[in-house]
C-alpha cells in the first residue's frame, strides 16, 4: 500500500512539470489566428512586434494622410475679376476691355487678370516701404509699342515685353499718382510734398522723361504746385480737362488743374473720407474714398463747378476704393486696398468691374 501511494505520488510530479509555463522577458500580444486556419481558426500565434521607423525619417504617405490640394480663390460676386490679392496700388485695363493689368502696391507686382482665370505675372517693379507702387498706365502708343509706364520708389518706369523696368524720370517723393494726358503722347505725374524741385506738383511729360511741350517752363516737367498728398489724377480727352484728388491737414480735395499754382479747390470733403484714385465718366468725375469706403461721382459744369446733390455710392459694398479707372467698353474698374489699414475680408484684395453708378458726393464749398 504503500509502495503504491509513493508510485501516485510520483506519476502526479511529473505530470505536473510538464504543464508548468514560464513567461519569456517582454510583454508578448496573443491574437487568434484568421478563421478558417485550421480548424476554429486554430491555436493563437504571436503577432510580430511592430518596428518604429528610424529616426528623422519622416513617416510614410499613408501615415501622413493623403495632402490637401491648394483651392483657388474665388470670390462669389460675380463683378469681382480677382481676389486674394495685395492692396491694389493701380489698374490699367488692356484694350479688350475683358482684362487688365494690376499693380500691388506693396510686392510691386504686376499681374494680368480677367474673369475665371488665374492672375499671370507681368513684371515686378521695385518698391519701397513709404510709397509702394501706386502708379500703372499703359503707354501712349500702346498699340504699337506695348509699353507701360509705372510710378514706384520715387521714380517713373517704363516698361518693355520682356525686360526689367528703366527709370526714365527720377528724384521724386515716394507716393502719387500716374495717368497719361489728354494730348495722347505724354505722362502726367502727381507727386507729394516733400524735398526736391519736383515735390508737390503735378509733372507733364514725354515718354522718355523729358519736359512735355506747352509746360510753363519748357525746360521742366512742372506742369502745376501745390499738392500735398495726393490720390489720384485723371484726363477727361473730351474736355482737356485735368482732375487731381489731394488729402490736404484739414480737408480732402479735387482740383481741376491748369498751369501754374493750384487755386481754388472745385469740391471739398472736410469730413476727409480719404480720397484715393479718380476716372471721368461723360459728363461726370468719379472719385474714389478708401475711408469713406465708397465711390463719388460729380457732374461738372461750366469753368468747372459741379451741378445737381452729388452723393457717394457703393458705400460699404467692397471696403476701402484705391484706384478707379474707365475701360474702352465703358465699364468701371477699381481695386480695394483693404489690407491696407482696413478691415479685409476672406478674399481681400480684390479687383471689381461695374456699370459706371449714377449721382454721387458730399459737401461742396
Amino acid at each position: 500500500m504503500t509502495a503504491r501511494l509513493l508510485l501516485i505520488v510520483a506519476t502526479l510530479v511529473v505530470l505536473l512539470a510538464g504543464c508548468a509555463t514560464f513567461p519569456d522577458a517582454g510583454s508578448r500580444d496573443w491574437r487568434p489566428q484568421a478563421e478558417g486556419a485550421g480548424e476554429l481558426g486554430g491555436p493563437p500565434r504571436i503577432a510580430p512586434e511592430e518596428q518604429a521607423p528610424p529616426s528623422g525619417r519622416p513617416p510614410s504617405p499613408q501615415q501622413q494622410g493623403p495632402a490637401a490640394a491648394p483651392q483657388p480663390c474665388v470670390d462669389p460676386d460675380p463683378q469681382v475679376v480677382a481676389a486674394c490679392l495685395g492692396p491694389v496700388g493701380a489698374v490699367a485695363v488692356l484694350p479688350q476691355g475683358d482684362h487688365a493689368l494690376v499693380a500691388e502696391r506693396r510686392t510691386g507686382r504686376v499681374l494680368e487678370v480677367r474673369r475665371n482665370a488665374t492672375p499671370q505675372p507681368v513684371t515686378t517693379v521695385p518698391v519701397d516701404p513709404a510709397g509702394g507702387l501706386t502708379g500703372l498706365v499703359l503707354s501712349p502708343g500702346y498699340a504699337e509699342d506695348r509699353l507701360l509706364y509705372a510710378l514706384s520708389e520715387g521714380r517713373v518706369w517704363r516698361i518693355a515685353p520682356g525686360e526689367a523696368p528703366k527709370p526714365v524720370l527720377t528724384g521724386l517723393p515716394p507716393g502719387g499718382a500716374l495717368a497719361v494726358d489728354a494730348d495722347g503722347s505724354s505722362l502726367l505725374v502727381a507727386t507729394p510734398a516733400g524735398a526736391g524741385p519736383l515735390a508737390g506738383a503735378v509733372l507733364r511729360i514725354d515718354t522718355l522723361g523729358r519736359p512735355a511741350p506747352g509746360n510753363p517752363d519748357r525746360a521742366s516737367p512742372v506742369l502745376a504746385r501745390g499738392l500735398t498728398a495726393p490720390g489720384g489724377v485723371c484726363v477727361d480727352p473730351a474736355a482737356r480737362t485735368t482732375w487731381v484728388t489731394d488729402r490736404t491737414a484739414g480737408r480732402d480735395v479735387l482740383y481741376r488743374v491748369a498751369p501754374g499754382a493750384l487755386g481754388t479747390p472745385a469740391w471739398t470733403w472736410p469730413d476727409r473720407p480719404g480720397v484715393a484714385g479718380c476716372t471721368v465718366l461723360p459728363g461726370a468725375v468719379v472719385v474714389a474714398q478708401s475711408t469713406g469706403k465708397a465711390l463719388f461721382v460729380l457732374n461738372p459744369g461750366p469753368e468747372g463747378t459741379f451741378t445737381g446733390d452729388p452723393k457717394p455710392v457703393l458705400e460699404d459694398t467692397y471696403g476701402r476704393i484705391g484706384p478707379v479707372t474707365l475701360a474702352p467698353d465703358g465699364l468701371l474698374w477699381l481695386g480695394t486696398v483693404n489690407r491696407d489699414g482696413g478691415a479685409p475680408g476672406s478674399t481681400d484684395d480684390r479687383v471689381v468691374r461695374i456699370q459706371p453708378p449714377t449721382g454721387g458726393g458730399a459737401s461742396a464749398i
